[in-house]
């Protein structure tokens, strides 16, 4: 009796334990928060939709000018670039969308969000907005989405803009892809309320971790609740990417490079290789910033991109001959 006495204190002390586990992953379950409860608080203004593939895609279209399509990053929406929006579209038409997986748009039919199904997104967008020849501009996810579409459509990209952009091996990716990239843990993630990581992930992308709000970490939670968001995260991110680093040194187009120097998520060191790779690029180091510029220092980066792009569009300009000139040979 006296040595079942402690095995069965065990049994209990652990099914007690078991119980305090589940009933702490119970609690913190989160459910989808329906489209159209979030489309009040963020589907306002300048926000439209348009069909491109079947799939509904949130996007904003402001300004008059020389458009200027901007790509957000992994988990973060075209608010992102509320300041450059702001700062640019008295003289630029700028357009932003939630890319497929995320913001309002949501999850695409396939379930694919490799790089080469985002460019192929990204061209389709541009048919059905009627575009021809524009800046583009990427930040992290969205800035290897934009440096892939630059290569693929050169004819297009007129000015390139990378902030803090993926594209070579990260000896060690952030937080919250670690565990989304383990069985069970990922799992967990299509299930549990964002909030936690995602204060802890804004943290590290921000230089100044006292500039993260609760209004900004509410948004960032709040559209990974979009039904289908926290599913297509963790298959975006469970995906082990293709190295094509190789390929960034086959763009042509005009490049601005923007780096936070406190990036945690994105070496800055990653910064020089992209210089290095890509003929005639420029690169802007912002002390004390970290991976989203465009958030962390929205006029100061938006004004930078402002002086390469029009100083580039320009250049274009004066160096075409207009239609029905022609010009007498040299004596």
């Amino acid at each position: 009796m006296t040595d079942q006495a402690p095995r069965k204190w065990l049994r209990h002390g652990l099914w007690a334990l078991l119980a305090v586990v589940v009933l702490a992953v119970a609690s913190q379950v989160a459910r989808d928060v329906p489209l159209d409860e979030l489309k009040q608080s963020y589907a306002g203004g300048a926000s439209r939709f348009v069909d491109v593939g079947g799939l509904p895609v949130h996007y904003r279209d402001e300004g008059d000018g020389p458009p200027v399509v901007l790509l957000h990053g992994t988990g973060a929406s075209l608010h992102t670039w509320d300041a450059w929006a702001e700062a640019l579209r008295g003289h630029f038409r700028v357009i932003r969308m939630d890319l497929p997986g995320f913001g309002l748009t949501g999850p695409n039919r396939e379930d694919d969000y490799r790089i080469d199904a985002y460019v192929a997104f990204v061209e389709a967008f541009r048919g059905k907005l009627g575009l021809d020849g524009f800046a583009l501009a990427g930040n992290s996810l969205g800035g290897q989405i934009a440096w892939s579409y630059a290569i693929a459509h050169p004819a297009q990209v007129r000015a390139l803009v990378l902030l803090d952009p993926a594209g070579y091996r990260i000896d060690r990716p952030a937080l919250v892809f670690r565990l989304a990239r383990i069985p069970g843990i990922s799992w967990l993630m299509t299930k549990l309320d964002p909030g936690p990581i995602t204060e802890k992930t804004l943290r590290d992308c921000y230089g100044d971790p006292r500039k993260v709000t609760p209004a900004l970490v509410e948004r960032y939670r709040k559209l990974a609740l979009r039904e289908g968001n926290r599913r297509a995260f963790v298959a975006r991110v469970a995906r082990r990417a293709e190295d094509r680093s190789a390929d960034i040194a086959k763009i042509r187009s005009p490049t601005l490079i923007l780096w936070g120097a406190q990036d945690l998520l994105i070496p800055v060191a990653h910064a020089q290789r992209f210089v290095s790779a890509i003929p005639g690029a420029s690169l802007i180091v912002y002390d004390g910033v970290g991976h989203v510029p465009m958030e962390e220092i929205g006029e100061r980066s938006a004004a930078d991109a402002d002086a390469f792009v029009s100083a580039t569009l320009r250049a274009q300009s004066a160096s075409r001959v207009p239609d029905g000139v022609t010009t007498a040979p040299q004596r």
